[in-house]
C-alpha cells in the first residue's frame, strides 16, 4: 500500500528517489514504434516505422514525421497525441524566435524550450508527464544536429539514436556500424539498416517513413515512396514478396 501511495503521486519522490510516473511514462515510449535519428557531415537522416493495423487505413494519417520548421524536423515515438501537443508547442516557439529576432531557432534552443515544457509535468500535481520521446534533428549555421527528449524533461545530444520498440537492439547496429565521416545516403542506408535488422533484415516502402534535413540547403524534405524504395534497393534491403498471393 505504501508503494501504491509513491506510485501514484506525480509530485512525490519515492524513499530511493525515484518518480514512479516518468517511469511509467518511458514505458510507454517502449511500446510505441521504433524512430531513428542519424547525423551525418551531409545531414540529417529521420527514419520511422509507420507499420500500420489495418489495410483499410490511410497511411498518410499516421503521424510520426513532423516538421517543425524549414530546418527542423521531428520524430516521434509513444502517444501520438502526446507528441502533436508538443510538436505544436515547438513549432510556436520556432514562430515566435523568427518574428522576435528575425532568424531561424537554434536546434540546441529549440530541443530545450520543449524540453522546459515536459519538466513542468513531472512536478505539478494533478497532471501526468508526456507519454513520448521525440528525435530533433536540423542544421544550426550550417552544422547538422540530433537530440532526443526523455519523459523526463532532459535533452540529450546524439551523433546517431533510436527511440521506441527494440531500442537496444536498433541502438547496437547503430554503434556497430555508425561512421562519422558519412553523407547523407550513407546516413540513411545506415538508418535503414537499423530498422531492417529488427525487422527480418528488409523493409516495405509503404511501411517506413524517412525525412531528410541536407546540410547544404538546411531544408526539410520528406522522401517519397519511390525514393524509399531506391535507397531500399540499393542497400540490399528491399522486401522481396516472396511468399505473398
Amino acid at each position: 500500500s505504501q508503494q501504491q501511495a509513491y506510485d501514484r503521486g506525480i509530485t512525490i519522490f519515492s524513499p530511493d528517489g525515484r518518480l514512479y510516473q516518468v517511469e511509467y511514462a518511458r514505458e510507454a515510449v517502449k511500446r510505441g514504434t521504433a524512430s531513428i535519428g542519424v547525423r551525418t557531415q551531409g545531414g540529417v537522416v529521420l527514419v520511422v516505422d509507420k507499420r500500420i493495423r489495418s489495410p483499410l487505413m490511410e497511411r498518410d494519417s499516421v503521424e510520426k514525421l513532423h516538421k517543425a520548421d524549414d530546418h527542423v524536423g521531428i520524430a516521434s515515438a509513444g502517444h501520438v497525441a502526446d507528441a502533436r501537443q508538443l510538436i505544436d508547442m515547438a513549432r510556436r516557439q520556432a514562430q515566435v524566435n523568427q518574428l522576435r529576432y528575425g532568424e531561424p531557432i537554434g536546434v540546441e534552443t529549440l530541443t530545450k524550450e520543449v524540453t522546459d515544457f515536459i519538466q513542468q509535468y513531472t512536478q505539478v500535481g494533478g497532471a501526468r508527464p508526456f507519454g513520448v520521446a521525440l528525435i530533433v534533428g536540423g542544421v544550426e549555421d550550417g552544422e547538422p544536429r540530433l537530440f532526443e527528449t526523455d519523459p523526463s524533461g532532459t535533452p540529450y545530444e546524439w551523433q546517431a539514436l533510436a527511440i521506441g520498440a527494440d531500442r537496444g537492439e536498433i541502438e547496437e547496429h547503430l554503434e556497430e556500424h555508425y561512421e562519422e565521416s558519412a553523407d547523407l545516403d550513407g546516413g540513411i542506408g545506415l538508418a535503414l539498416g537499423a530498422l531492417a535488422s529488427v525487422n527480418d533484415g528488409s523493409l516495405s516502402p509503404e511501411t517506413i517513413g524517412v525525412a531528410t534535413i541536407p546540410a547544404d540547403t538546411a531544408q526539410y524534405e520528406d522522401l517519397s515512396d519511390a525514393q524509399v524504395e531506391s535507397h531500399l534497393d540499393e542497400n540490399g534491403l528491399l522486401e522481396t514478396g516472396e511468399g505473398e498471393e
